[in-house]
């Protein structure tokens, strides 16, 4: 080994070291932060695992070296540095991502359900940007952009011959800053709009009341105020003097998100009962969430509508209300994504996105990569995103396995509520409003 290999040995093997050090170190608040949102099992010792021997460091050192000075195109030791970060994560689980400080910023946005714009849906049409919905009381609201109108230029730049998504990603960026954009109304001349970007609330609860009697909830995502915004929603039918008879949510296509308001939206449908467990190897992960007394809507019918895209949270909220007898699921099996998974921040601004625990449902059942089985089975013909490509976590290269392990049982006796089900109406009330087809 040279003395030049011998130096950047030093390095790297430091670097590696004190970059692992960091995970650790970074970690540890959050897992500990998480033993707030339910009832930590008594903490096992931890496991022995295998330490990196100096061969092993030496080799990643001759790969590294490899890679730098063959490589058809030149690439600095940081870029070459983040590559290995990524694949040592990738290699785990689909789930477990490097997050650079950018991305892990916006995931942190994504978790509030925000994201700094102005507030519009944009639809590429025929190497066109064009408007196909503004978000009330947004800044593009508030300048009068309207649907319809083609956004021509944004900061001077024009859309014509550039690759649209990145034109799109230009409307993105910090709140408070200023995007130029030339918009053409389809009748009317071009105008040139100075927009100030500020954090835009996501929409992901929509109401519809069918037959008056039937209340439809379609939830897109799970965010930190999606249980409040559903609690808020109902709170504002019963102001108003509308007596539901049933209430529908619609949990198709929705891949999940931040796990504690699907728990706490379980929890307002229950009076007690366990809501959801996760078990990790670490004992901080292994927690249990149950109900406490107090309903939204008490004896009052549930429906769950869920597909293959029904994945995460939305499985949570969904096994939760299945096995406490509380809702009749009805659909296709869903995605089966039955892991858990942390952000934990680096020192430098970038984070980490790693797998930690599986999690169980009220009787025990680990769905990971094997979904749950719908009380009624039905097979949509339309999906609300025809975009997704319709996999299924057992698709996935590298997914975890499912554990046959079984937690306490604490579903109790069927419920009287689901043996006079009004599940016919209720999916004709749906056909009628084209919320469903099969």
């Amino acid at each position: 080994m040279t003395e030049t290999d011998k130096t950047t040995f030093m390095k790297t093997r430091s670097l590696i070291t004190y970059s692992i050090a960091l995970v650790f170190l970074a970690g540890t608040p959050l897992l500990c932060a998480q033993q707030d949102n339910g009832e930590p099992a008594p903490k096992d010792k931890p496991s022995q695992v295998s330490q990196l021997t100096l061969d092993d460091l030496r080799t990643f050192t001759d790969v590294f070296n490899q890679a730098r000075r063959n490589y058809v195109e030149s690439v600095d030791d940081k870029t070459l540095l983040d590559a290995a970060i990524r694949g040592m994560l990738l290699e785990l689980d689909p789930h477990s991502s490097f997050l650079p400080a950018s991305e892990y910023a916006d995931l942190s946005d994504a978790a509030q359900g925000r994201y700094s714009g102005i507030g519009l849906d944009i639809q590429a049409r025929d190497d066109r940007l064009v408007v196909r919905a503004i978000i009330n009381d947004s800044p593009a609201d508030q300048a009068g952009i309207n649907p319809g109108d083609v956004i021509t230029s944004i900061d001077g730049v024009p859309i014509a011959g550039r690759y649209l998504p990145d034109a799109m990603d230009d409307l993105l960026g910090k709140p408070g800053t200023e995007v130029v954009l030339t918009v053409l109304p389809p009748e009317g001349e071009e105008r040139e709009l100075t927009i100030t970007r500020q954090y835009i609330l996501l929409p992901t609860l929509r109401f519809e009341l069918l037959e008056d009697s039937y209340g439809y909830f379609r939830i897109t995502q799970f965010h930190r105020e999606s249980a409040i915004h559903l609690e808020e929603s109902l709170e504002s039918i019963k102001s108003d003097g509308i007596d539901l008879k049933a209430l529908v949510l619609d949990l198709r296509d929705n891949p999940g998100g931040t796990l504690r308001p699907a728990v706490s939206m379980a929890d307002g449908f229950l009076d007690d009962g366990i809501i959801v467990t996760t078990r990790g190897r670490n004992s901080e992960m292994q927690l249990k969430f149950s109900a406490q007394a107090g309903q939204w809507l008490p004896g009052i019918p549930v429906m769950v509508l869920v597909d293959r895209g029904t994945a995460s949270a939305s499985e949570v909220l969904a096994g939760a209300l299945q096995d406490n007898q509380r809702a009749l699921i009805v659909g296709e099996r869903t995605f089966g994504k039955g892991s858990v998974q942390s952000v934990l921040p680096l020192r430098n601004g970038d984070g980490i996105k790693l797998t930690t625990a599986r999690y169980y449902t009220p009787s025990g059942r680990s769905i990971q990569a094997e979904g749950i089985t719908p009380d009624v089975a039905i097979e949509w013909t339309e999906v609300p995103s025809p975009e997704n490509n319709r996999i299924r976590e057992a698709d996935l290269d590298g997914h975890l396995e499912a554990e046959a392990e079984v937690v306490v049982d604490d579903s109790g006796e069927p419920s009287s509520l689901l043996a006079d089900f009004p599940l016919k109406a209720l999916l004709n009330a749906l056909r009628e409003a084209e919320l469903v087809s099969y």
